[in-house]
């Protein structure tokens, strides 16, 4: 289906033909002491695509994301990246600003510890600052800004090291459905301006369809699988509202609410305590 830009919208980047897998894995198994709460996940993330990562509570999303930043050891299976880790960004669901710091220092810290020399991190910071909107707030404390300003920041902050593969855990959850919708088109045109790779996980079906090129479905926990993967049909570039308009949009939001719905079978392991 052709791409068009529409209003206000960026033209798509090209894409490549056959994008590369930046983030692949394969039957990974996660636990803490009991049984394990995903257990054989595979997923892969292509270059220049967004992808959603949905599930009930305790499905083991966010675990996902922790071990492939490293932050959590699995039981089994692996993750490969396919850029280097530096090139990885991660947009946590709390803003984790420094609140002794300035905006500016916040966005700059990264950049130092890469050793860019302080001149150069404050015009970097000062630059991505006002690119999201934030011109002449970069002398202020995080608890001088609204929480979609707090957000921004953070969201500079990230973008300002230029990750090839963004990582976000529910970064938008806390935020009210106006500020969520246009902090989430503005991460939409950047993700297309710079053609991100992104893996999000949210609760949020309507989010996942406007903001994704595919979305991963978790099944039940414990010992939670893959339950589907789903594309979504709506050209790019997209604006989140009109999306909703759009003809693919009610079927598959219909679909991936069945997906997290329908009853599942227990596992065998269940089944045979069941019947003990």
């Amino acid at each position: 289906m052709p791409s068009t830009a529409g209003p206000g919208r960026p033209a798509a980047p090209a894409r490549p033909a056959v994008p590369e897998t930046l983030l692949r894995v394969r039957g990974l198994s996660v636990g803490f002491g009991g049984p394990p709460i995903i257990d054989g996940i595979d997923l892969d993330v292509r270059a220049g695509q967004f992808t959603s990562l949905i599930g009930p509570s305790g499905s083991g999303k966010t675990s996902i994301l922790r071990v492939v930043t490293g932050l959590l050891e699995p039981l089994r299976g692996t993750v490969e990246l396919g850029v280097a880790p530096p090139d990885v960004g991660f947009l946590f669901q709390d803003d984790a600003l420094l609140p002794w710091r300035t905006a500016r220092q916040n966005v700059a810290l990264g950049l130092r510890i890469r050793d860019v020399p302080p001149a150069d991190a404050d015009a970097r910071a000062d630059h991505w600052l006002s690119r999201l909107g934030l011109a002449g707030y970069g002398d202020r404390f995080p608890a001088q800004l609204s929480g979609g300003q707090r957000k921004r920041v953070a969201i500079a902050q990230v973008l300002a090291l230029r990750p090839r593969l963004l990582l976000m855990d529910e970064p938008f959850a806390a935020l009210d459905a106006i500020v969520r919708t246009r902090i989430t088109q503005e991460l939409l045109d950047w993700v297309e301006r710079e053609h991100l790779t992104v893996l999000l996980v949210t609760h949020d079906l309507e989010e996942a369809i406007g903001a994704s090129d595919n979305v991963a479905v978790l099944g039940h926990g414990p010992r939670a699988a893959m339950r589907a993967r789903r594309a979504v049909d709506i050209p790019r570039p997209r604006d989140v509202l009109e999306a909703r308009q759009h003809p693919a949009f009610g079927p598959l939001l219909r679909t991936l609410w069945n997906d997290l719905t329908e009853e599942e079978p227990p596992s065998p392991a269940a089944a045979g305590e069941a019947g003990r």
